[in-house]
């Protein structure tokens, strides 16, 4: 199967080490008694359960963590999953067409986010990659959180609060195991959403944390919730493979009535994939920091012959009939030309203690493949360009929009490089079931002689997409850009670098990523974006090799 990543506070190889850090934290999961599963004609699980709040935090009252006098830790970083099926080929896919010509934008704010000296500063010394981007903007804030820390902006990039151990957000201790942080700001509740994964310390469980704060101000106190992924038979929970799990890399979504998380599951120590999991959170209950919080945990999920995989739930605007999710298929690990479609009906149902039906179909797409390893200049290491996963989705006037990382060899070249695939996709449901979904526009972005990192694509009312990708080349330090389709245009228009790197990656250090981060702003008339680079080396940078970077940048479209 694909490539499945394990991104880490501390080394973990091949995601299979005894983590032995004392001091766990018991585990919060799905109570409220036995859990029924319902009776559907699909082949997955539904399961219904509750949530309690387990925690409060304070932003205003945590301490800046210092280095003095704490004992160093190595650095870390996250090791790669394969699925036993092994790993990818060298397979690529077909040249795309010529981009257009470049979309009319202005770059509005662009400044340093997080960076490796954060990471280090608020780390005890150590520093972690890759980091992973969680952005939202909301109220004339900013919030980044990366592994393995979080700061608050104003939106010129002056700083609120922070760096914080991005563990302090989620109430777990500072040395604790948590990866792959993610966030959003609900304009139509005045709500900011975290979430992040946890394993503990013993090794005996894996949850996926909440975080949210219904104030409208990021340093304001958030409410934390526990959903538990360690599916070892316990607290109601299924008994899976190679259990206890975790939920690797959660995904964040939502619509007017829900918050969705889907993660996928792997044991904690072996070598076990159980596939995606699904969990459909009652919105109303988690605004309201309601005592008692209805959620849906949809398991066993198949598409296409195999096990499902990252099924990126969508960022929703409006009140549909249904929340759409994508997902890429390619269980070999080589190329494919499908893409799975998803819905969830009858969404209002989950505050009610309902199980809403959950329904796919298999189209036909473009072609895609795992992407190639990145030449960068100034080494001869390679950066990581991840696996062909559905990247970021938003669903908006009707249709979704995906993209994901593939190998593709551009117009006038002659080398099969990493670029971008984009989807374009209207679902139609009959009933509560999608029954079909038809692909109306895609295609590739690319960048003859370079190589584009982890897109993460965000789309305006008017029909405007943006897309944010790191770009690197034999003549060219990984940098942080963006690409523009203006409405009515069949093809993104060209690369725009807003922030140049400034020299090679630790060549020892190649892992890249995971994913980068879009945010439509809330007055939708702009978009906001992060991404990794390497920045000068400066107070940003704490030595000469642990130098990665982030870039927050705002794009009028």
């Amino acid at each position: 199967m694909r490539l499945f990543h394990c991104t880490t506070r501390r080394m973990v190889a091949g995601c299979l080490s005894v983590l032995t850090m004392a001091g766990a934290l018991g585990l919060g999961g799905l109570s409220g008694g036995a859990p029924a599963f319902a009776a559907t004609s699909s082949p997955y699980q539904a399961t219904a359960g509750i949530l309690t709040p387990v925690a409060t935090v304070d932003p205003q009252q945590l301490a800046l963590a210092t280095p003095a006098g704490a004992a160093t830790r190595g650095i870390a970083r996250g090791a790669r999953r394969v699925h036993p099926r092994g790993p990818a080929s060298q397979a690529t896919v077909a040249a795309p067409t010529s981009l257009a010509a470049s979309a009319t934008s202005q770059v509005l704010t662009n400044f340093n986010g997080v960076s490796s000296l954060d990471s280090a500063v608020t780390n005890f010394g150590a520093e972690f990659e890759p980091p992973d981007q969680g952005l939202c903007v909301g109220n004339g804030f900013v919030l980044e959180a990366v592994n393995s820390a979080y700061t608050v902006y104003r939106t010129n990039g002056a700083v609120v609060a922070g760096p914080f151990n991005v563990n302090a957000l989620f109430d777990e201790g500072l040395k604790q195991f948590t990866s792959d942080p993610r966030c959003y700001f609900d304009r139509s509740t005045n709500t900011w959403f975290a979430i992040i994964l946890f394993i503990n310390a013993t090794n005996t469980g894996g949850r996926t944390d909440l975080a949210v704060n219904t104030s409208g101000d990021p340093t304001k106190p958030w409410t934390i919730y526990h959903i538990n992924g360690t599916d070892d038979g316990t607290n109601g929970m299924p008994n899976n493979p190679g259990c206890p799990c975790f939920g690797d890399q959660p995904l964040l979504g939502l619509d007017h009535a829900n918050v969705y998380i889907s993660t996928n599951e792997f044991s904690i120590l072996g070598p076990q994939f159980n596939g995606a999991q699904i969990y459909a959170i009652a919105k109303t209950d988690l605004v309201a920091l309601a005592p008692r919080v209805h959620v849906v945990h949809y398991g066993n999920l198949m598409i296409g012959g195999a096990l499902a995989a990252s099924v990126q739930p969508a960022i929703t605007y409006g009140s549909p009939s249904a929340e759409f999710f994508l997902s890429s298929l390619d269980p070999t690990a080589t190329t494919d030309d499908r893409l799975g479609v998803w819905a969830l009906a009858h969404q209002p149902d989950i505050a009610t203690g309902g199980m809403p039906p959950l329904s796919h179909v298999v189209i036909a797409s473009e072609p895609y493949g795992v992407p190639p390893g990145a030449v960068q200049k100034g080494a001869t290491s390679l950066l990581d360009a991840g696996d062909d996963r559905m990247m970021q989705v938003e669903y908006i006037n009707g249709v979704l929009w995906g993209a994901l990382g593939t190998t593709v060899t551009p117009n006038g070249d002659t080398t099969s490089r990493a670029g971008v695939a984009w989807f374009r996709v209207q679902p139609h449901l009959t009933g509560s079931t999608i029954a079909s979904a038809v692909v109306r526009a895609q295609g590739y972005v690319t960048a003859p002689g370079n190589y584009l990192l982890y897109p993460a694509l965000a789309v305006a009312p008017d029909g405007t997409a943006a897309m944010v990708v790191t770009i690197s080349g034999a003549t060219r330090f990984a940098s942080a850009a963006y690409t523009v389709l203006a409405p009515q245009q069949a093809a993104f228009g060209a690369i725009q670098i807003v922030a140049a790197g400034t020299g090679p990656y630790d060549p020892a250090a190649t892992r890249w990523g995971d994913y980068s981060a879009a945010a439509l702003a809330p007055d939708s008339g702009s978009f906001w974006f992060a991404t990794e680079y390497i920045p000068p080396r400066s107070s940003q940078t704490p030595d000469r090799l642990r130098n990665w970077g982030t870039r927050v940048f705002q794009v009028n479209g």
